[in-house]
C-alpha cells in the first residue's frame, strides 16, 4: 500500500488536548488508541462496524454521538472531542451512572463487549435518549444477554448528566493540505472540495467513512488522494420549504431519519433498521447514494418520492432525476471532478411504502428493498413509483409494473397483473444473501403486501399470524 502523507491533527481526548503530528490519515482512531495511547479498553471486535465493541463518545458542533472507532479515520477527529470508556469516570474516580448500574444490575459477564456498551449507554444518556433497544442494536454481548444490560441502561435515565461529560471542543483549525500538494486534504467548504476534486478526479472522498472504512480495514485499499468531508458544513442539514426538501450531502443518516420520519414514517422505519445508532450518526446521504451499491437501502425510497440529484464541479451544478444517476453496477453518471451536493425530495402528500427484507431484523444489509409510492384517486391508480434494491446491478424503477398499476382499478387482480410484470423489469442475481428466484418472489410478495395494508391488513414481519 502507498504511504500517505501525514497531518495534525488536533482534538480533545477524554477531556485533555491531543495534537497528533505523526499518524497517516488511514490510521483508525481504534488503532490510535490500543497501540499508541495504551487505552486498550476500546476493543477490536469484527473492525467493521458491525459489533459496537469499539464505540467511542464523538462530540462535535452538533453534539455528543456514539461512533465505532474500528472504522473511524484520525482526520475525521479534528476539531472534536474524545471520550473513551476509560474518561467515563469522574476526575475524582467517581462511576458514571451507567456504569453503577450495569455493576447493580449484573450487566457483564466476560466484559469483551462491556466498554462498548457503557460508553454507547452514556452517549443516550447525554441525550436524554430512552428508546435503549434502539440505542444497543449495534452492541453485540456473547455472554450475558441484553436483558440485565437494559435494565441497567433504564435504571439509569433519570440521573443528571454528570459534570465532566460536558465537552469543550479545540478552536478551529485552518483547512490542511497534504505536502504533496493534496495526498490528503481537510476542505471547509463546497467550493475547497469543488476545486480539490477538480486537482484530483480520481481522488476519494470520505464522508462518514461507513463504507470507505472497511476499503481500508477489510480490502486493505490505498485511498490516496483522500478528502475528509467533515469540516464541510455547507453540505450538511435539510431544510424545508414549500417545494420540499432540500437534504445536503453530508447529512447523517440519522438526521434524515428523525426529519423525514414525521412526513414518511414508512421511511423512517426502514431508515431505523438501516443500521445500528453507531452507523446511522456516521453514515451520510451522499455517501449512501455515491457509492452506488445496488443494495444501498435510501435510493429505492428516495427514488419512489422523486428525488432530484444535485451534483457540483467547479463548472458548476448539474441536476437529474436520481434513478438516472445509476448506469450499471459500479458506474454512475458522474463527470471527472463532480461531487453529490444535495437531493432534495418535492413536497408530497404521504403515499410511501417501503419494506427491507433481510436476514437480520436490525442493521442488516438487505436481500431486497422496495419503495411503492402509489397515489390514488377514487377508485384507480392515478401515479406510481416503484423501486427497487437487491433486484438488479443498481437500484432500479419498477416501469413496466407502474405502466400495468396506471389508470386501472386498485384491485387485486391488479395487484396480481403487476406482479407478473416484475419479471419484465428485473432479472436479480443470486449471492450469499438470496437467490435470484428468492428476490423475484420477495418482491412481488411486496408489492402484494402493499395493497393488504391499503385494505386495513397490516401486518409485521416479527409477529406470527396463523
Amino acid at each position: 500500500m502507498a504511504a500517505l502523507k501525514r497531518m495534525e491533527i488536533t482534538f480533545r481526548l477524554n477531556g485533555e488536548p491531543v495534537t497528533v503530528a505523526d499518524a497517516p490519515p488511514t490510521l483508525t482512531l481504534l488503532d490510535w488508541l490500543r497501540e499508541t495511547r495504551n487505552l486498550t479498553g476500546t476493543k477490536e471486535g469484527c473492525n467493521e462496524g458491525d459489533c459496537g465493541a469499539c464505540s467511542v463518545i464523538v462530540t462535535d458542533d452538533l453534539g455528543q454521538k456514539a461512533l465505532n472507532a474500528c472504522i473511524l479515520f484520525m482526520p475525521q477527529l479534528q476539531g472534536k472531542a474524545v471520550r473513551t470508556v476509560e474518561g467515563l469516570t469522574g476526575p475524582d474516580g467517581s462511576l458514571h451512572p451507567v456504569q453503577q448500574e450495569m455493576i447493580r444490575h449484573h450487566g457483564a459477564q466476560c466484559g469483551f463487549c462491556t466498554p462498548g456498551f457503557v460508553t454507547t449507554m452514556a452517549a443516550a444518556h447525554t441525550a436524554g435518549r430512552t428508546d435503549h433497544e434502539d440505542q444497543l442494536a449495534g452492541n453485540l454481548c456473547r455472554c450475558t444477554g441484553y436483558a440485565p444490560i437494559l435494565r441497567a441502561a433504564q435504571a439509569a435515565q433519570a440521573a443528571p448528566v454528570p459534570a465532566w461529560m460536558q465537552e469543550s471542543l479545540p478552536p478551529k483549525a485552518p483547512p490542511q493540505t497534504g505536502a504533496d500538494a493534496g495526498a490528503w486534504s481537510l476542505p471547509t467548504s463546497s467550493e475547497a472540495l469543488a476545486q480539490w476534486c477538480a486537482d484530483h478526479p480520481d481522488g476519494t472522498l470520505v464522508a462518514g467513512a461507513t463504507d470507505v472504512g472497511l476499503w481500508v480495514t477489510k480490502g486493505l485499499k490505498d485511498i490516496a488522494p483522500v478528502a475528509f468531508l467533515h469540516a464541510c458544513t455547507d453540505l450538511r442539514g435539510i431544510t424545508q420549504g414549500p417545494e420540499g426538501w432540500r437534504i445536503g450531502a453530508m447529512t447523517d443518516i440519522e438526521t434524515l431519519r428523525q426529519t423525514l420520519t414525521p412526513h414518511f414514517p414508512q421511511f423512517g422505519e426502514m431508515l431505523r433498521r438501516y443500521g445500528s445508532i453507531q452507523v446511522r450518526q456516521a453514515a451520510t446521504v451522499g455517501g449512501n447514494i455515491a457509492n452506488g451499491s445496488p443494495i444501498g437501502d435510501s435510493p429505492p425510497a428516495l427514488i419512489a418520492l422523486g428525488a432530484t440529484l444535485h451534483l457540483r464541479s467547479t463548472e458548476g451544478t448539474r441536476s437529474l432525476p436520481l434513478e438516472d444517476f445509476f448506469l450499471e453496477y459500479g458506474k454512475q453518471d458522474r463527470k471527472p471532478g463532480e461531487f453529490v451536493e444535495a437531493v432534495t425530495i418535492p413536497a408530497q402528500v404521504d403515499t410511501l411504502s417501503v419494506f427491507k427484507l433481510s436476514k437480520r431484523f436490525d442493521q442488516d444489509i438487505s436481500a431486497v428493498c422496495g419503495a411503492f409510492n402509489i397515489v390514488r384517486h377514487g377508485g384507480d391508480v392515478a401515479q406510481a413509483r416503484i423501486a427497487f434494491g437487491g433486484m438488479a446491478g443498481t437500484p432500479k424503477r419498477a416501469r413496466h409494473t407502474e405502466d400495468v398499476l396506471c389508470g386501472a382499478p386498485w384491485s387485486e387482480a391488479t395487484i396480481n397483473a403487476a406482479m407478473a410484470a416484475l419479471e419484465q423489469d428485473f432479472t436479480p442475481l443470486s449471492d450469499m444473501r438470496a437467490s435470484a428466484e428468492y428476490r423475484m418472489q420477495a418482491a412481488r410478495n411486496m408489492l402484494l403486501r402493499c395493497w393488504h395494508d391499503s385494505q386495513g391488513a397490516t401486518t409485521s414481519v416479527r409477529a406470527v399470524q396463523s
